[in-house]
């Protein structure tokens, strides 16, 4: 499997019968259309070989620079231009669409469920975006009908995250809505709920923290937009202190709103910090409402990973790593903790470089094994649409080797697996199970 760094020309062939241990071999096939958990590896044993070859696959195409030796003979190189793809009327391919094995395959019976998942979540998404959007909108001018429609998005999340037994975490594509799809009120609430059962929270505290979180900002309103899509490096003072207003101005829309005292505390004290350095009062914890702590830090977290200024952006592993090391002292420890072990080493939206080199873009996480993610993989030699789509935790052989920013990525890779520039999260309460847990 290409890592997006390798240049070799794959115009190497190998017949079935002089594949050895030590070739890094191509399947031109579906991946879900064999037994091997990629479609490109370097053959590790006589058994690989003897599936290999169980394929009826005319010859495989392979890499000689990521090869140990060379096939034992009856290799060919040929023109790329010349060796044309299987047709339908190939023996292979025809052989491919009969694999009985497909129907049945504990994988692809996983990533079936795992992309119906997904589109469901994708679709109840752009639900929620047009909910946010509409606030707002509408929230001044048509306040009751606003917050009611605000308070059905409410009420799904904590029924979801509350009642159901396992909720999944998502990042969401670049096709689903674009990138102006990307609400940071709507990312804090989501990540916010993620914490409720950890918090041990009930029904109406956590209905109280969806609403505070979706509405932390909404003195952001009465801020000209000349400010707003300023980077703070590049403000003035007098522009910075105008910013730093939204919490009065926030806190004075809320009241007008007659919100509840735990939702205006959540607006008043979303930037106050457990060491006193932060703002506008400089409370320390033990003064800092509880669930105003909680929106504090998640909104640090998804300022972190999506700044105004797109190149100064942490991927969602520096994020937390950056608060761990640096910014602990500044927020509740055990709110910390929890939120470390609700998004997973490597949240949604990373990307990652695996064991065998491999790069990927984590999309899940998987809540029993927080280092085994579900991870969509770049592989030059297949579609985007036919790209495996792993959870981590049944592939033994196969971990996570390091967090790679996205910005560095060749752009053949960025493509491929097109991570957003703003990372955007919604929530799936029926993900699938790789070991049969309901």
């Amino acid at each position: 499997m290409s890592s997006g760094g390798s240049t070799a020309r794959l115009d190497h062939y190998a017949l079935p019968d002089h594949l050895r241990v030590g070739l890094y071999v191509y399947i031109d096939l579906p991946w879900f259309r064999h037994p091997f958990t990629r479609n490109s590896f370097k053959i590790s044993s006589e058994e690989q070989i003897r599936e290999l070859r169980a394929l009826s696959v005319p010859r495989f195409r392979y890499d000689p620079q990521r090869s140990e030796g060379t096939p034992t003979e009856g290799a060919a190189t040929v023109a790329p231009e010349s060796a044309a793809p299987m047709d339908a009327g190939t023996p292979a391919a025809t052989h491919a669409q009969e694999l009985p094995a497909a129907a049945t395959d504990p994988r692809v019976l996983q990533l079936r469920e795992y992309r119906k998942a997904a589109a469901r979540t994708e679709r109840c998404f752009v639900k929620a975006v047009g909910i946010m959007r509409r606030l707002d909108k509408h929230l001044l001018s048509r306040p009751r009908q606003t917050l009611e429609e605000m308070g059905e998005l409410v009420e799904q999340m904590v029924t979801a995250f509350l009642e159901r037994q396992e909720v999944t975490l998502q990042v969401m594509g670049e096709n689903c809505g674009g990138e102006e799809a990307y609400h940071h009120s709507l990312n804090v609430s989501i990540l916010c709920m993620m914490l409720v059962k950890g918090l041990e929270l009930n029904s109406v505290q956590a209905g109280l923290l969806a609403t505070g979180a979706l509405l932390h900002d909404i003195g952001l309103s009465e801020i000209p937009d000349r400010v707003l899509k300023k980077s703070p490096e590049e403000q003035t003072k007098p522009e910075r202190e105008l910013r730093g207003r939204h919490i009065e101005y926030g806190s004075r829309i809320g009241r007008r709103l007659d919100l509840a005292p735990e939702v205006l505390a959540i607006i008043e004290q979303h930037h106050e910090l457990a060491d006193g350095t932060g703002y506008p009062q400089g409370l320390t914890l033990e003064q800092i409402a509880p669930l105003a702590r909680v929106v504090a830090l998640v909104n640090f977290y998804d300022t972190l990973c999506n700044p105004v200024d797109f190149s100064q952006a942490m991927t969602p592993h520096e994020a937390l790593s950056f608060i761990f090391a640096r910014r602990q002292s500044q927020f509740d420890a055990s709110v910390l903790q929890l939120l470390i072990h609700s998004l997973g080493v490597y949240p949604p939206g990373s990307i990652v470089r695996l064991s065998d080199e491999s790069i990927a873009m984590v999309v899940s996480v998987n809540p029993h094994k927080l280092l085994r993610p579900w991870v969509l993989v770049y592989d030059a030699g297949v579609p985007r649409e036919e790209a495996a789509m792993l959870n981590l935790e049944m592939e033994d052989e196969l971990s996570i080797g390091q967090s790679i920013r996205p910005v560095l990525l060749p752009a053949s890779v960025y493509a491929y697996l097109s991570p957003r520039k703003r990372i955007t999260y919604f929530f799936d309460s029926g993900p699938p199970d790789a070991r049969g847990r309901e």
